[in-house]
């Protein structure tokens, strides 16, 4: 960390502002500051934040044209397996309270993209003490209840924990952010979990202040504000949100903010590629930064997810050695008969397609890992048995047809655990896009059972197996089980992912124009939930998960 640092910006930075910078050096007085921030109790509500992440906030932005999903993940995943482009980091720099995180969202809801995550750095103050936790030492506590200590310093920051969380962010991966409190000074047991995005916006006062940090960013905006405004803005945050009386604000601005960022902050101006005066206020500036940002987007939109490739990257190969079908016995080729049968009732079609669901199962349990053991039967011999070598078995079903096997699953495993991922389709990208996720804690310890009742493309199955992968769950340990799957799926998940077995008890030679199976099944969801189909009588969960 330094703030003599010589990295040249990315690009020649540039100083915008819309109109004339606010307020002279010397020409504010208090009656016009509070005319040019927004009174207490009117208009826009001040924000209130005691943590640096909040827990029950949803992970989404809502504005006037769409729902932003803060902790979603883009589909940039080609039909490798493999992420096409990082996503494109913007770092927002600037003093205490000059409108960071206000211009971040702005430039959020402007961008109008669906996939986004802001990341503060408030939540990674250093842990300088040996408890968990503890942010401070018991006298660095008493000194910050005094407003002795000074957290604008770069010191006070983890950068190392940054760097490698904003790395695996830009990677497409899950990340775990502590939750800062600022009442208590210390981390929140529970951590936050995010994920890569299309856009990543980093904010915090240090944002410029680590050369390795810096070579992170793809642009680099410092937010310039009068200091007299952040003043104000830092008295009125300090006192109605955390509980802080006038006089210690004052003291600790005078003591440490104010120094440090005439040492740390205002010198890594030079290093922003563009310079906002006036903040939130500065509308064009703003205007000009997503111009950018929507060049730059672009040029990822052109790596589109190909389903053509997909479709015709594997033809004529002989299928993986990692799929394992379930013999065709005349009992298993009878209930296939009976399911694909568009004159089956829906009563019978459930009822052979659990039945299909639990010899699925358990063909696949025998995938799993077992030692030799040696049990005491009830007649005092030595029987010499197998017994699973590994630690957990967790299910992970696709919704919504995916979640029909988790009775099957439940039935012949005892306590294992269930989680869920939602994937659906960009009817304007054809790119499948991840829109829900629950999983169980530690689950990388796990062998994890995928589930989904048909794969067609593989599309949705790969993106379900990259997200696994993205929470550290070994390729190896992975299990897809389908019902029914096409070739061309089969082809795909197993050139992406060679290590996953891939299971099923039947594989459909094609696919037609529209990526449905022939001569498959239907679609899966609406027989067996009795949802009506759409009108075109095409195979709508195929559509809403391409896989």
């Amino acid at each position: 960390m330094s703030s003599t640092m010589s990295s040249p910006p990315a690009y020649p930075g540039i100083r915008i502002s819309g109109c004339r910078a606010l307020g002279a050096e010397g020409s504010s007085n208090a009656e016009s500051l509070d005319r040019l921030l927004p009174p207490v109790g009117t208009g826009r509500s001040p924000r209130k934040r005691t943590t640096s992440q909040c827990k029950s906030e949803p992970p989404l932005l809502r504005t006037s044209k769409r729902t932003i999903y803060t902790a979603g993940r883009p589909p940039w995943y080609n039909e490798h397996g493999t992420q096409s482009k990082e996503a494109f980091a913007i770092g927002l720099g600037g003093g205490s309270a000059s409108g960071k995180t206000t211009v971040a969202r702005m430039i959020i809801e402007a961008l109008d993209v669906p996939w986004v995550v802001l990341l503060s750095m408030d939540s990674f103050y250093k842990l300088l003490h040996s408890l968990p936790h503890q942010v401070l030492t018991e006298q660095q506590q008493e000194q910050a209840a005094h407003n002795n200590f000074n957290f604008d310093h770069p010191d006070a920051f983890d950068f190392d924990l940054i760097i490698s969380t904003l790395k695996k962010l830009k990677q497409g991966k899950s990340v775990k952010v502590p939750i800062y409190d600022f009442t208590t000074h210390s981390r929140k047991k529970d951590w936050k979990t995010l994920y890569g995005a299309n856009v990543i916006i980093f904010e915090g006062i240090m944002a410029f202040a680590d050369k390795t940090l810096l070579e992170l960013l793809d642009m680099k905006i410092f937010v310039d504000t009068d200091s007299d405004i952040r003043l104000v803005r830092r008295l009125r945050r300090d006192i109605s949100e955390r509980g802080r009386d006038i006089e210690g604000v004052i003291k600790q601005y005078n003591k440490f903010v104010k120094p440090s960022f005439d040492q740390y902050i205002q010198p890594t101006m030079r290093l922003a590629d563009i310079v906002v005066p006036r903040g939130s206020g500065n509308t064009v500036a703003i205007d000009l930064i997503v111009q950018h940002v929507h060049s730059q987007l672009e040029e990822q939109r052109k790596l589109r997810w190909d389903m053509a490739a997909l479709a015709s990257a594997h033809q004529c190969h002989p299928l993986p050695r990692t799929l394992s079908v379930l013999k065709s016995t005349p009992q298993v080729r009878g209930m296939h008969t009976i399911i694909r049968d568009k004159e089956t009732s829906r009563d019978e079609f459930i009822f052979y397609s659990k039945r299909l669901m639990r010899l699925l199962i358990e063909h696949a349990l025998s995938f799993l890992p077992f030692q030799d053991c040696v049990v005491q039967t009830p007649q005092g011999q030595d029987y010499a048995g197998k017994c699973y070598a590994g630690k957990q078995i967790t299910g992970v079903s696709i919704l919504r047809a995916g979640e029909t096997m988790e009775p099957a699953l439940r039935a012949v495993c005892k306590d294992v655990r269930i989680g869920t991922i939602l994937i659906q389709t960009n009817q304007l990208t054809g790119e499948p896009e991840l829109h829900y996720l629950r999983l169980p804690k530690d689950i990388s310890d796990d062998h994890v059972i995928l589930m989904d009742c048909t794969v067609s493309t593989g599309a949705a199955a790969m993106m379900a197996v990259r997200v696994l992968l993205d929470h550290d769950v070994p390729e190896d340990k992975i299990f897809l089980l389908s019902l029914l799957m096409a070739e061309m799926g089969v082809h795909s998940v197993a050139y992406a992912f060679p290590r996953v077995r891939i299971i099923t008890t039947a594989v459909d030679k094609r696919v037609n124009d529209l990526f449905r199976i022939i001569p498959g099944i239907g679609n899966f969801g609406d027989r067996y939930f009795g949802t009506d189909a759409v009108p075109d009588g095409s195979d709508e969960e195929e559509v809403a998960y391409t896989g």
